[in-house]
């Protein structure tokens, strides 16, 4: 995934959500507010609160800000097969080692769906976000099919069993201290999609 805050010097709201992002790292949920938030905001803290009511709603703003991201990076994707698409998403969902930057962005990302079975704000975002992903897998197998690169297969149910391998790793991941097998996942959801579409698509 490319940097979500790259045009932050140069866009106010991109600054405020990387300085969310930021103090979200820094000091987890439980411990986030606006005035950390701040602390991480190269600017006045008084645009926040001319912004936001609290930090509930600033971080539903940062969930829209990363679905708008999302989005973006799959429409600017260049037009390779099927087989190379399908291969690069699971990359950035479910990438075989995390990096340090991957490992926080995803345990930022996991301490927000926590809130979600709590907050109807949260859970209708992660309610629209999830789709999306949903949505890019199956046109990406969709359009395999119709190429001839898969095997045919349902495309719906495909990428909802590759996003939900994808995220509940993402979880454990990030919810556990023992050492998720990311590799090994990676090669077993392969199997599954060698089964389903006729063809290797991670090659691991």
């Amino acid at each position: 995934m490319s940097d979500p805050f790259r045009s932050a010097a140069e866009d106010t709201h991109a600054e405020m959500m990387q300085a969310t992002y930021d103090a979200l790292r820094k000091h987890g949920y439980s411990e986030l507010t606006i005035q950390r938030i701040g602390d991480e905001f190269p600017k006045s803290k008084s645009l926040i609160y001319q912004h936001y009511d609290g930090k509930d709603e600033l971080l539903v703003a940062f969930l829209e800000f990363m679905l708008e991201h999302f989005e973006s990076e799959f429409e600017a994707e260049p037009p390779h097969d099927a087989r190379e698409r399908l291969r690069e998403t699971v990359d950035r969902l479910l990438p075989a080692a995390m990096s340090d930057e991957q490992d926080a962005f995803v345990r930022a990302l996991t301490a927000l769906r926590g809130q979600a079975p709590h907050d109807e704000a949260f859970r209708r975002r992660f309610t629209e976000t999830d789709p999306v992903f949903v949505s890019h897998i199956a046109d990406i197998v969709r359009k395999g099919v119709a190429e001839g690169t898969f095997r045919g297969a349902d495309p719906e149910r495909v990428a909802q069993f590759v996003v939900t391998t994808c995220q509940g790793a993402a979880l454990r991941h990030s919810t556990t201290d023992g050492e998720l097998d990311l590799a090994t996942t990676r090669s077993e959801l392969d199997e599954y999609l060698r089964v389903r579409l006729g063809t290797e698509i991670l090659g691991e």
